[in-house]
C-alpha cells in the first residue's frame, strides 16, 4: 500500500495534483487507515497514470473523468480522436518552428523565391543596396496583391536585366542618389531614362510596354516607398517629365491622348513597371 506521496512519485505528479483529482472527482479518495494515513493501492496507480496522461494531452478533466468510465471500445475512439488531433498539431508547431526559422532568412521571409534570386542577382550585378531594398518593399505588395503574377512578372525581370542597358540606368540611378537636386547627372540620368523608354517603346510595341496592370492604390504606395528611399527620385520625375513622361511606378507619355479604354492612344505607356518595376 502507498502513501500519497508515495504514489504522486511513482506516476509522476504532485501531491497537490492528486488531491486536486480527487476534488474532481477523478481519483477515489480511499479511507484512512487506523494510523490517521490515505494508503492506496497499485490500481489507484495506474488510474493516476491514465488520467496525468489525458490531461496532459490536452483533454479537458470533465472529459477526463467521461472517459474513464467509458467500456473499451468507447475509451479506443476516443484515444485514437486524441491522437488525430495531436497529429495535427505537431504539424501545426512544425509550420510555426518552419515560420520561426525564416525570420534569419532576410527576404525570403516575405518573398516568392523567384524575387529573391532577382534581388541576388540585382546585388550581384552592384546596384546599389537602396534600389535593391526599393525593389524588394515594392515586391512584398505587388506578390501579396497578385501571387499568381510573380512568374510572369519576374520572366520580364530576368529578360531586362539581360539587357546591359538597363543595368546602365540602375547603376546610374545609384550614382545620382546622393546628389543634390541640382546635380547635372540627374539630368544625364534623365536624358538617359527617356531614351531608354522611347526606344523600348519603338522596339516592342505598346502591348509589351503596358501588361502590368497595378491598381492605382497599389502604385501609390510602391511610388511612396520609392520616394522615401531615395528622396532624389522625385527630382528625377521632374526632370523626366519635361523629356515626354511622367510617373514611377505607372509612367505613361506626357500629354497622352486617350481612348475609350482609357489606353494612350498611340503613345506607349509603361503601366505597373515603372522605374522601381521596370
Amino acid at each position: 500500500m502507498l502513501t500519497i506521496g508515495e504514489l504522486a512519485s511513482y506516476a509522476g505528479v504532485t501531491v497537490r495534483a492528486v488531491r486536486h483529482y480527487h476534488a474532481k472527482g477523478l481519483l477515489p479518495e480511499p479511507e484512512r487507515d487506523h494510523s490517521g494515513y490515505r494508503r492506496y493501492g497499485a490500481d489507484a496507480v495506474v488510474e493516476l497514470i491514465r488520467i496525468r496522461t489525458l490531461a496532459e494531452a490536452g483533454v479537458p478533466l470533465a472529459r477526463v473523468r467521461d472517459l474513464l468510465r467509458a467500456d473499451e471500445e468507447e475509451f479506443a475512439t476516443a484515444v485514437a480522436d486524441i491522437d488525430k488531433r495531436l497529429r495535427a498539431e505537431i504539424r501545426e508547431r512544425q509550420r510555426h518552428r518552419e515560420r520561426v526559422a525564416r525570420l534569419t532568412s532576410g527576404d525570403s521571409l516575405a518573398l516568392p523565391p523567384e524575387v529573391v534570386e532577382f534581388l541576388d542577382r540585382l546585388r550581384a550585378l552592384g546596384v546599389d543596396e537602396r534600389i535593391v531594398q526599393v525593389e524588394r518593399d515594392g515586391w512584398i505588395p505587388l506578390a501579396a496583391h497578385a501571387p499568381e503574377r510573380v512568374p510572369e512578372w519576374m520572366a520580364r525581370k530576368r529578360e531586362q536585366i539581360a539587357d546591359p542597358r538597363f543595368i546602365a540606368f540602375y547603376l546610374t540611378l545609384g550614382q545620382a542618389l546622393d546628389r543634390t537636386d541640382d546635380d547635372p547627372r540627374l539630368v544625364e540620368l534623365a536624358d538617359q531614362l527617356a531614351a531608354y523608354l522611347t526606344q523600348m517603346a519603338e522596339e516592342r510595341g505598346e502591348d509589351y510596354i503596358d501588361d502590368a496592370d497595378i491598381a492605382p492604390p497599389l502604385a501609390k504606395v510602391m511610388d511612396t516607398l520609392a520616394f522615401d528611399t531615395m528622396p532624389s527620385a522625385r527630382r528625377l520625375i521632374e526632370l523626366l517629365k519635361q523629356r515626354g513622361w511622367t510617373g514611377w511606378t505607372k509612367l505613361e507619355r506626357v500629354a497622352a491622348t486617350r481612348d475609350r479604354g482609357g489606353a494612350a492612344s498611340g503613345l506607349p505607356r509603361i503601366s505597373g513597371g515603372g522605374l522601381g518595376r521596370r
